[in-house]
């Protein structure tokens, strides 16, 4: 597994971060991870994992919640004081509260021990593509009579514009959000969930839905996880942009 070089080289190795006490499990998921391609980085406790997070680049942080010394929820937030990498938390009782836990520090997912190496795998290429999308050419650029939101005065060069929803503008293809005029950082997982409401503004979407296209979930998922990341997305551009629909999901109020 490997993702893309500028300048059209060699792609690079995934480098994923692997934070785990348990020496045997942390062992095999490493072996297994290696045999996908990845090249992995290890350590059995959270303050170890946190300064090998802060001395080098990695493409993905895989964090056990049980951990000693500063446990996986912790380390998570620490991690997101700095960074929007994908984080996946292994639980391994899959408790409701590690999992809400984990997904309110700003992980992006959970999977539960012991997990199937295929699963725990194809988690981690979805987390990947969130992370390394490329805006799709067939959404409708701002400005067309789609009722997609309104561009800005400004306009773009090319035809194209952001969207604007109030003091919300979402830029589609440059991939930034601003809410009243100022940069709003976004982890991939709410940027990809944000950028589904921008598509669809007025629209409900329903949890399963939103599993599919955001989560590239290709079966039931928890939707926990919907919930927790819509959670997080009104905290950073406004709680009243985001209207739940009782029974049914969510929309992006125009």
């Amino acid at each position: 597994m490997s993702v893309p070089v500028a300048g059209g080289s060699t792609p690079a190795p995934v480098t994923i971060l692997l934070v785990e006490d348990d020496e045997v499990i942390r062992r095999s998921v490493t072996m297994a991870l290696e045999r996908y391609g990845y090249r992995v980085t290890s350590a059995g406790d959270g303050l170890t994992g946190l300064e090998l997070f802060r001395e080098g680049r990695h493409d993905l942080l895989l964090l056990d919640v049980m951990l000693p010394g500063l446990d996986g929820i912790g380390l998570c937030r620490r991690i997101r004081e700095t960074s929007t990498d994908p984080v996946l938390m292994m639980s391994a009782r899959g408790d409701a509260l590690d999992v809400v836990s984990g997904l309110e520090a700003g992980a992006d997912d959970y999977v539960v021990k012991p997990v199937d190496t295929a699963v725990l795998v194809a988690r981690i290429r979805s987390l990947l593509r969130r992370a390394t999308f490329a805006p799709a050419a067939s959404r409708t650029p701002a400005g067309t009579a789609d009722g997609r939101g309104r561009p800005d005065e400004g306009g773009h060069p090319g035809g194209h514009a952001p969207l604007v929803f109030g003091d919300l503008t979402v830029d589609t293809e440059g991939l930034e959000v601003f809410v009243a005029g100022r940069p709003v950082a976004l982890a991939p997982t709410e940027l990809r969930l944000l950028l589904e409401f921008a598509a669809n503004p007025g629209v409900v979407l329903d949890r399963q839905l939103l599993l599919r296209n955001v989560w590239d979930y290709g079966w039931d998922g928890d939707s926990r996880v919907v919930d927790l990341c819509v959670q997080r997305l009104r905290k950073k551009i406004g709680a009243e942009r985001i209207q739940t629909v009782r029974g049914f999901g969510y929309k992006l109020r125009r």
